[in-house]
């Protein structure tokens, strides 16, 4: 698979050259380990200063996240998560989240809209490190830049709710993130996740509301 960087960056591209020295004085010693060895960052949700991005290394267990801050220009390597894709095709089926990504992958290519694999199942199929067992979730994004409407996303979250494990789709919005599941619910309003912060917003594609 060939992988090129492909500024600007968004949430949830794995960011490959983070220096050692440009870690932050606190540190621990797994984010300086995880680091040494090459391991990418991933970039999160928030606002920093002109010339970074806000990013989030992640250690071998779920309680290790540490976040910081990267500069651009340090940037050697991008792999964003609909460049994943292609790679379902050659997955073994080990564990239910692998099993998963080859029951949905037919179903989000319906879509028609760009979609790709986040979270541990994207961070193992771009690095090879292996993340994932037996009880992971499989997280995912669906860009959709225009409206998706509620009755869609209740028949994608029916589809996917039969997979072989439990899946996470954010509808990444022009204004930021929204969990399908929420979508498809029946409250009035459902939880934006921007650079921002979050809020709540009854349409994720309203420009006036989620600026509000």
């Amino acid at each position: 698979m060939v992988m090129r960087l492909n500024l600007p960056v968004q949430p949830h591209d794995l960011l490959w050259g983070m220096p050692v020295a440009a870690l932050p004085a606190d540190a621990p010693a797994w984010v300086v380990e995880a680091v040494s060895l090459g391991h990418p960052v991933v970039v999160r949700r928030a606002q920093v200063a002109a010339g970074c991005i806000a990013v989030g290394v992640r250690g071998r267990t779920r309680d290790q996240r540490f976040a910081m801050v990267m500069k651009l220009a340090d940037i050697a390597r991008q792999v964003r998560p609909e460049q994943l894709v292609d790679a379902v095709d050659n997955l073994g089926t080990e564990w239910p989240a692998l099993r998963a990504l080859k029951q949905i992958r037919p179903m989000l290519d319906a879509v028609s809209l760009p979609w790709g694999i986040a979270g541990s199942a994207g961070f193992e199929l771009a690095t090879g490190i292996k993340v994932l067992h037996q009880d992971s979730d499989l997280d995912l994004i669906l860009r959709a830049e225009s409206f998706f409407s509620r009755q869609r996303a209740v028949e994608l979250l029916e589809a996917l709710d039969g997979a072989a494990c439990r899946i996470d789709l954010q509808l990444q919005t022009p204004f930021g993130a929204v969990a399908l599941r929420e979508w498809a619910g029946s409250a009035r309003q459902v939880l934006l996740k921007a650079d921002e912060g979050a809020r709540l917003v009854s349409n994720p594609w309203l420009a006036q509301e989620c600026a509000a």
